[in-house]
C-alpha cells in the first residue's frame, strides 16, 4: 500500500505582475511599409478594415447577381472590378449623406427592427422602395405619369437626400 501524503502550501498573490503578464499576452504585431505612420495611426488604419470588409460584403449577396458573371481575359476582370468599387463608392456617398441629414435635422426613419433609427442600411432604404412604381398612361400625344406606393416617410427619405432626388420621383 502506498503512503498518502497531504502538503498544505500558502499560495502568493503579486497583482502586479498577473497584470504586466496579461499585458504581454494582448500584444500582437502589425507591420506596414508606410514609414509615415505612427503606431496609433497603424492601429487605427487596421481597426478600420472591418468597415472596409463590411463594405464589400454586397458583393456575395445573391441580389447583386455577382456570381452570375464569368469574365475570363484580365482586362473584363479588372473592368468589372472598378465598376463594383465605384457601386460601394455610390452607395457609400449616398448612405453617409441620408445618415448626416437624418443626424443634422434629427429626424428617424423605420430601420430593419421596426425601430426609428438614424443611422439606416441604404440596403434597407432600396428595400423600402421596392414597390414604388412609374406608371406612364399615354393619351394621344399626351403622356401621364404617376408615380404610386410613395409613402410619406419615402418622401422624407427623398428630401433628406435632397432635390434631385426628389425631381426623380416628382
Amino acid at each position: 500500500m502506498e503512503a498518502v501524503y497531504t502538503v498544505a502550501a500558502e499560495i502568493e498573490h503579486d497583482a502586479e505582475s498577473v497584470v504586466e503578464r496579461r499585458q504581454n499576452l494582448r500584444r500582437f504585431v502589425l507591420a506596414t511599409n508606410d514609414c509615415a505612420l505612427s503606431p496609433d495611426e497603424i492601429l487605427a488604419n487596421y481597426k478600420g478594415q472591418g468597415a472596409v470588409e463590411r463594405g464589400f460584403r454586397f458583393l456575395k449577396d445573391p441580389s447583386f447577381r455577382v456570381a452570375e458573371i464569368y469574365p475570363k481575359k484580365p482586362s473584363r476582370i479588372q473592368a468589372l472590378a472598378i465598376i463594383m468599387v465605384l457601386c460601394r463608392f455610390v452607395y457609400a456617398m449616398i448612405e453617409f449623406r441620408l445618415r448626416r441629414e437624418l443626424q443634422t435635422t434629427g429626424e428617424t426613419v423605420t430601420g430593419q427592427t421596426k425601430k426609428q433609427t438614424q443611422n439606416p442600411t441604404l440596403k434597407w432604404m432600396f428595400f423600402r422602395f421596392r414597390g414604388v412604381r412609374e406608371l406612364r398612361l399615354r393619351a394621344d400625344e399626351a403622356v401621364a405619369v404617376i408615380v404610386t406606393n410613395m409613402t410619406p416617410e419615402l418622401w422624407k427619405i427623398l428630401r433628406l437626400l435632397g432635390t434631385e432626388y426628389e425631381k426623380y420621383y416628382g
